[in-house]
């Protein structure tokens, strides 16, 4: 018995994602709550694929063009969360963003106390591929703990840690030095967890008051200002995330907050 043939386009979520409606997995909740038409047609499930002959509404209002992929870097502050509306009424990331900035979404999260570089893209292709545990790119933070720590005490770090039947894997850890009644690290991991940094130091019974994330694979915090965002250029897009030449990618726009260039390695 023969297969049947792929149908030809994308799955709808995909579409919407690329489209800038919302991550992947927000899309699919979203056609789930039957909130997307096709061809005037609710469908409640993300098992569909469409092409550009398609006409497609969300809550009533057709789909924009896909505008070009973009990525911006920017630096959290602490005291925002990492999330488009918060039920404790807290301040977000999206409150801090520049008004002239289209509707974007943060690659991974930074928690409340935790400062440094976010990735933010109007593309959830892009979010989903970079948050992929197969990416595997190293993120790189500098941490700040309270206590005079020997380097030794950081071996289950490295070894890789179990909290509460969580597997931590092995991270890099150096101990840069000690200010006072604080010492300053150098953490790097390629699987960030939920404040797996700030659980694993009290796990070894110490406990983190300052952390920030200076990269997050190429891409480098360098001098960039908290609050302040960048725009990256469509050779360093290409270059990185190994986009193909012929697909739009946004060039960089200035935005309200200007930093200097960003800094980026090769990865």
């Amino acid at each position: 018995m023969s297969e049947k043939p792929t149908p030809p386009g994308d799955r709808i979520a995909k579409v919407l994602a690329r489209a800038g409606v919302a991550s992947r997995r927000e899309s699919e909740r979203m056609i789930e709550a039957g909130r997307v038409t096709v061809n005037g047609r609710k469908i409640d499930s993300p098992a569909l694929n469409v092409t550009d002959k398609d006409r497609i509404t969300v809550d009533g209002k057709p789909l924009a063009e896909p505008e070009p992929s973009r990525m911006w870097l920017y630096h959290k502050p602490p005291g925002l969360v990492t999330t488009t509306s918060d039920e404790k009424g807290r301040k977000t990331i999206f409150d801090d963003l520049p008004d002239d900035m289209p509707r974007v979404m943060s690659i991974g999260r930074l928690d409340l106390n935790s400062e440094g570089l976010l990735l933010l893209t109007n593309d959830g292709a892009i979010k989903r591929k970079l948050e992929l545990p197969s990416t595997g790119w190293l993120r790189k933070y500098r941490v700040r703990i309270n206590g005079r720590p020997k380097d030794e005490d950081f071996a289950p770090l490295r070894a890789g840690l179990v909290i509460e039947g969580e597997r931590f894997q092995p991270m890099q850890v150096s101990l840069d030095r000690q200010q006072g009644a604080n010492a300053w690290l150098t953490i790097a991991l390629r699987e960030g967890r939920n404040r797996e940094i700030r659980r694993a130091i009290e796990d070894i019974g110490l406990t983190v008051n300052r952390l920030i994330r200076v990269s997050y694979g190429p891409f480098q915090l360098g001098t960039l200002k908290p609050g302040e965002v960048e725009e990256l250029k469509r050779r360093i897009l290409r270059e990185q995330l190994g986009l193909e030449a012929q697909e739009p990618v946004g060039t960089a726009r200035p935005t309200r907050k200007r930093a200097k260039k960003p800094q980026f390695r090769k990865s």
